[in-house]
């Protein structure tokens, strides 16, 4: 796997769950309707997948089941990332010998290291795998934010840390990366509702919340972009816009879990502490949009 194909939409996929345990049956049919839909790749055990509450095992039992379910039609990417340097090293391994193409990589959280301690953590977690790398700068859940020197710097010694997922809501940002670092790295966005003012000024897509449940139009629309058809893109972006705000409505990923057991495609829409079920006034919002979205 190379940098190109980083172009368009890499699900975030969410963790089935039920009765405490990981729902594997249900894993199973949400990645066939990915593929079925047309995904370009899924990111198994980021954020999204609820990996900070499950352990180790849990993480690369999922990895393994979502490469097993792609069975080769789409690449894996697997969340591997920590705030402990060895931590993030020894679950990219485990994730490597589970089959995963490649590796979405945060920025640690909490200990907010400086820009040099984010160079040598991505420096040695580059040196124990040759797959690609795609970063993941999100200064509001991890305190510090990736700098594009970081990135241009790791990309020049390590060529295979050849991506960033991009979620600190700048379009300034994402020149930035695009201007400086070339035009052979890849910038993805983090946010749906900003891929595409991101993609017009160079991202080349996105990884994504929102196409857990919309995958055909999530599709569309970036490889729209992607093909300069900007008037396309934007009629679909202001279509689903509305649902890109509304999985936000509450902490990810309980709102699209609950999306995706309202169209009965996962069992149960259980989540693990800290995570709280949705309020009442959040569920009949997004049971109202996914009618007029006929998104069920």
């Amino acid at each position: 796997m190379n940098s190109n194909q980083f172009s368009g939409v890499f699900t975030a996929l969410a963790t089935p769950m039920r009765d405490s345990g990981i729902d594997f049956s249900s894993l199973d049919s949400l990645v066939d309707r990915q593929i079925s839909g047309g995904i370009n790749g899924l990111v198994s055990m980021g954020t999204t997948g609820e990996s900070p509450t499950l352990n180790n095992q849990e993480h690369i039992d999922v990895v393994r089941a979502t490469v097993d379910a792609a069975n080769g039609k789409v690449p894996v990417i697997a969340g591997t990332g920590s705030n402990s340097t060895s931590e993030a090293i020894e679950l990219t391994k485990l994730a490597e010998s589970a089959g995963a193409d490649g590796f979405l990589v945060v920025a640690p959280y909490y200990n907010k290291p400086s820009q040099e301690g984010l160079f040598l953590h991505f420096s040695a977690i580059a040196e124990v795998t040759e797959k690609p790398i795609v970063l993941y700068s999100i200064p509001s859940r991890c305190g510090v934010e990736i700098s594009v020197d970081v990135a241009a710097r790791l990309y020049e010694k390590y060529p295979h840390v050849c991506a960033m997922k991009a979620a600190e809501g700048s379009c300034e940002k994402v020149t930035e990366y695009v201007r400086t670092i070339g035009p052979d790295y890849t910038v993805l966005s983090g946010d749906d509702g900003l891929t595409l003012p991101f993609m017009s000024v160079g991202a080349r897509g996105v990884i994504s919340v929102a196409s857990n449940l919309a995958v055909c139009p999530l599709v569309e629309m970036v490889q729209a972009a992607n093909n300069n058809d900007f008037a396309k893109a934007r009629e679909i972006h202001l279509k689903y816009y509305s649902f890109f705000r509304g999985i936000f409505m509450e902490p990810n990923p309980v709102p699209i879990k609950y999306c995706l057991y309202k169209a009965g495609i996962i069992a149960s829409d259980e989540v693990r502490l800290p995570l709280a079920p949705l309020n009442a006034t959040t569920r009949d919002a997004l049971d109202s949009l996914i009618t007029e979205l006929s998104l069920a």
